[in-house]
């Protein structure tokens, strides 16, 4: 696989830099909350807010709320899709460096 193939095989909600940080995370460790994400990521609310909506709405993670000591507490994890695609990337990214002259 060339590199022009990369920009074939995912999509552009996947493969941007926040969306792919927020996804990697999910894939290390598998729920994370909204401040986990904002503290590891160090975005604002709204910018994390909206990475988090395009990852939804592309189906690649799902959230669940909760109450938590009287305030409510968002977490995220993968979908089936947003795993496979995710292992679908590393092994592009091991394929890249085992192609390496």
């Amino acid at each position: 696989m060339n590199t022009s193939e990369l920009y074939i095989q995912f999509d552009n909600v996947f493969f941007e830099k926040t969306r792919l940080s927020i996804l990697t995370v999910l894939y290390k460790e598998q729920k994370v909350s909204f401040n986990r994400f904002k503290k590891i990521l160090g975005a604002s609310d709204g910018a994390l807010y909206t990475h988090l909506k395009k990852l939804i709405a592309a189906k690649y993670i799902n959230y669940k709320k909760t109450l938590v000591a009287d305030s409510a507490e968002t977490m995220y994890s993968l979908t089936k899709k947003g795993r496979e695609q995710f292992k679908n990337y590393l092994l592009y990214l091991e394929s890249v460096l085992n192609d390496r002259p």
